[in-house]
């Protein structure tokens, strides 16, 4: 059997790009995640599950950080010219965010020089990085310093030899039931990446066929069949929770992501309901009676009594989701007066059943800003079902140089 494609999967995450790529046939080498909990999320499924790295001996299968291996690994790394068709990945984006702070000096900016480091070094075949809209937006403050992170990737990758080109994509228009914009790169350097491209858009039509599914799914297409309504079990990693339970199939795509879960009547993994008060229970009911669907509302619209969330969205069944986040509470259920839960988000990620998240489900106050629970790490991924695609028209890109 043909080796399938090398790569090394970089900023992780909890491996929505890795499973996208060893689906598409790609193998992988390793990957880095700092996150403890993020990793241990990849670490379950991907490699003690699906065996799919071939980890080299000299790194410890655990979380790092990108810049020690840079440091402390150098030599090994160099080892790897040649040997490696890709690098994915793209540094944390919460810098860049549109929908965050934006600070120009914010300490995960500087990531993206730790990438184009690690990419001097491996020197591989191919390049994809994905980040958020505003990786391409200029940054407002009065610095010298202050540049479109995009550019600067490009040119760094230019002056390495690469050929790049980089598009924004919505997920949706790949079978992701959200509206998500992402900046997509991809550079090559024997090939064209316009090409890739084109590839990318030729081929959905194909792939929706091959999976079985719609070229567009709408909310309850995607969650219909996780409802509360369904049924409630103890939750079997909480005490003093509930977790849902499978009600019957009603589309093509939850047939897909549930394709290989567990038996119909156990409890479907990271589908906890949070406890809410009645308070937000009533203000859940009255969102649900009174806001627009589908609208993202903020506390100034008056539209309901007692909202203190920045702002918030009760999805509408029948249209896409709004950009998955790692706020649970910007999005309210299109039919019961919840929010949503962590799998949930990651069947609207593209995430399958099979798919298990470790750790924490939410955290606050500071430890927000170490701490990776799983509704943070569904909704920093890359959608698996894209990054499948992805793969697919990078080997189709690569293969007439074999």
């Amino acid at each position: 059997m043909k080796q399938g494609k090398k790569y090394i999967d970089i900023f992780a995450g909890c491996g929505g790009l890795s499973l996208g790529l060893c689906n598409a046939g790609f193998k992988g080498i390793f990957a880095i995640e700092k996150n403890k909990d993020a990793f241990s999320t990849l670490n379950y499924n991907l490699i003690l599950n699906k065996s799919h790295f071939d980890w080299p001996k000299w790194l410890a299968i655990s979380e790092h950080d990108i810049n020690d291996i840079i440091k402390q690994s150098k030599e090994q790394l160099k080892e790897l010219q040649g040997t490696i068709d890709l690098v994915a990945g793209g540094p944390p984006c919460q810098g860049f965010s549109m929908a965050g702070k934006r600070k120009a000096n914010d300490q995960r900016n500087q990531l993206v020089k730790s990438y184009v480091k690690f990419i001097r070094i491996i020197q591989p075949k191919a390049i994809v990085f994905e980040n958020v809209l505003g990786f391409t937006v200029n940054f407002k403050e009065e610095d010298a310093k202050s540049k479109k992170y995009a550019s600067y990737v490009k040119n760094a990758l230019k002056r390495m030899g690469y050929h790049a080109d980089s598009k924004i994509i919505d997920m949706s228009d790949f079978g992701i039931p959200q509206s998500r914009k992402r900046f997509i790169l991809v550079a090559f350097k024997d090939h064209d990446p316009k090409e890739f491209f084109k590839i990318l858009y030729n081929n959905r039509k194909d792939f929706f066929a091959q999976k079985g599914i719609p070229s567009k799914t709408t909310a309850k297409d995607a969650i219909g069949d996780l409802e509360k309504a369904h049924g409630l079990v103890d939750s079997p990693d909480t005490k003093h929770f509930k977790a849902g339970v499978y009600g019957p199939i009603t589309s093509e795509y939850q047939r897909l992501l549930r394709d290989g879960s567990l038996n119909e009547n156990a409890p479907v993994d990271s589908h906890r309901f949070v406890n809410h008060t009645s308070d937000i229970i009533k203000l859940h009911e009255d969102l649900l009676s009174k806001a627009p669907k589908g609208k993202r509302i903020t506390p100034s619209d008056n539209i309901v009594e007692g909202l203190k969330r920045r702002g918030v969205t009760v999805l509408a069944a029948d249209k896409l989701v709004p950009t998955i986040t790692s706020i649970p509470d910007e999005l309210v259920h299109y039919k019961e007066p919840r929010i949503l839960t962590v799998r949930e988000h990651a069947r609207i990620q593209s995430f399958p059943d099979w798919y298990h998240f470790k750790g924490k489900y939410t955290s606050g106050g500071k430890q927000r800003k170490q701490e990776v629970p799983r509704y943070t790490q569904v909704g920093n991924a890359v959608p698996p079902l894209f990054a499948e695609q992805v793969g697919l028209a990078l080997k189709e890109v690569m293969k007439d140089g074999e």
